[in-house]
């Protein structure tokens, strides 16, 4: 097979793996040969370095063999796939090549289980090896690790990759149980802690290095101060990541954000990413035979984001009273502010930055700008329009100098009023 075949292949291969973040470009397609710079497809994806820059990788499987059988993987070994294997030195010059002609930034490497999880750790880590040691490259490099490799392989991969991940696939070890036996949940956690280590060890020695006075040496009569210092080994400066299933069994949103909520908290992980179930080629039965709505996916990164940037409890996201899923008319905000309508109007001139941030339709950004203006006077109802926040959902929960919502937070209809009218197409599918 032909270096192209295989790229076709193991690239769209990669493609079911969401834990490389898409920038959200809107579609457009080259294929024909008109125009350049297709975001459809596979192959080339976006992802976000640490300093926040959105960047293009190839995304592509060393490969899609594999000795395990997940039920909702389509590269498993009793799925009727064709098959396709890169060499290290393979991946190594697609990698430069796409590098070159500016298409490409970095890699992002994940692989089936092939012969042993040790031998697929090592090879994936020699594309990375080859790429840094031999070619320094220094583009970014994403690594998907595997969880049964041994403890070293895992850290060898840290020392050449800006970002590890390892999917946890499923929120439950049950559900691991029932759709992917091979896979240990308590391994999978074992090594997101072993990483998490390693990284903030290379964190800390950074820490102690940039605190440490520079050194004097004496050379001759005179003495000078050498300012070169042997720079504290980087681990995965990008932090590690991880992909959970969504829909693939029965576990309600609750969980779902339990066990993320659980993973950011222990493991320090920088991402969570959720994958809406797509049903696959000759499925086995224990899977659902149509796909979750995938605004219940959109749903959950919202959540997600109220988690980690908003200060939101995952427990009060989705309350023990409610079904345990979110809801799907409303963004979980807003669906929160309503059931919680006692701690509003919010008084835009005295509440605390943490309360401000529950107000739906106010972001971070707009809190921290509404901060700063209320320092130098008191706001009205203009300055929130020249903040251009989306005044119709704000206004319900706050109150200025000169506007106060009064009834209307308390009317009955107010939930139908605010709601965004229903999405059709695929976000329902």
């Amino acid at each position: 097979m032909n270096l192209q075949s295989k790229l076709a292949i193991l690239a769209d291969a990669a493609k079911y793996d969401a834990s490389c973040a898409s920038s959200g470009a809107a579609p457009r397609d080259s294929v024909g040969g008109r125009g350049m710079g297709s975001t459809e497809g596979m192959g080339i994806c976006h992802s976000y370095a640490p300093d926040g820059r959105c960047i293009s990788l190839l995304k592509v499987l060393l490969t899609n063999y594999c000795q395990y059988d997940c039920l909702y993987c389509v590269n498993r070994v009793s799925s009727n796939v064709r098959r396709a294997r890169f060499a290290v030195e393979e991946v190594v010059r697609l990698t430069l090549d796409f590098y070159r002609r500016n298409c490409i930034e970095g890699l992002f490497l994940s692989s089936g289980i092939i012969q042993s999880p040790d031998y697929t750790m090592e090879q994936v880590v020699e594309v990375a090896r080859v790429l840094r040691e031999e070619h320094d490259f220094r583009g970014y490099i994403h690594l998907k690790t595997i969880p049964d490799a041994a403890p070293e392989l895992l850290e060898r991969a840290g020392r050449y990759a800006d970002r590890l991940s390892i999917n946890i696939e499923l929120p439950t070890q049950a559900g691991l149980a029932a759709l992917a036996p091979e896979k240990d949940g308590v391994a999978i956690k074992r090594s997101m802690a072993r990483i998490a280590i390693h990284i903030a060890d290379a964190r800390q020695a950074r820490r102690e290095q940039e605190r440490a006075p520079a050194a004097v040496s004496l050379g001759g009569a005179n003495a000078r101060r050498s300012t070169r210092r042997a720079a504290a080994p980087a681990f995965a400066p990008g932090g590690q990541s991880t992909q959970m299933i969504v829909g693939a069994d029965a576990t309600d949103d609750r969980t779902i954000l339990a066990t993320s909520a659980g993973l950011y908290g222990v493991h320090r992980l920088r991402r969570v990413y959720y994958s809406a179930f797509s049903p696959i080629p000759d499925a086995a039965r224990a899977l659902p035979l149509a796909a979750p709505p995938l605004l219940r996916e959109h749903r959950l990164y919202q959540a997600d984001w109220l988690m980690r940037f908003y200060g939101f409890d995952h427990g009060e996201i989705v309350p023990p009273t409610q079904s345990g899923m979110l809801a799907l008319d409303m963004d979980p905000k807003l669906a929160w502010a309503l059931a919680h309508r006692e701690r509003f109007p919010v008084n835009v001139n005295a509440a605390p930055r943490e309360l401000l941030l529950r107000v739906p339709g106010l972001g971070v950004a707009s809190v921290d700008r509404l901060l700063a203006a209320r320092r130098v006077r008191r706001l009205r109802h203009a300055d929130l329009v020249r903040l251009r926040v989306p005044m119709k959902k704000v206004l319900h929960f706050v109150e200025t100098l000169d506007h106060r919502p009064g009834r209307a937070l308390d009317a009955a209809d107010l939930a139908t009023r605010l709601a965004p009218p229903p999405v059709q197409g695929r976000l329902f599918a």
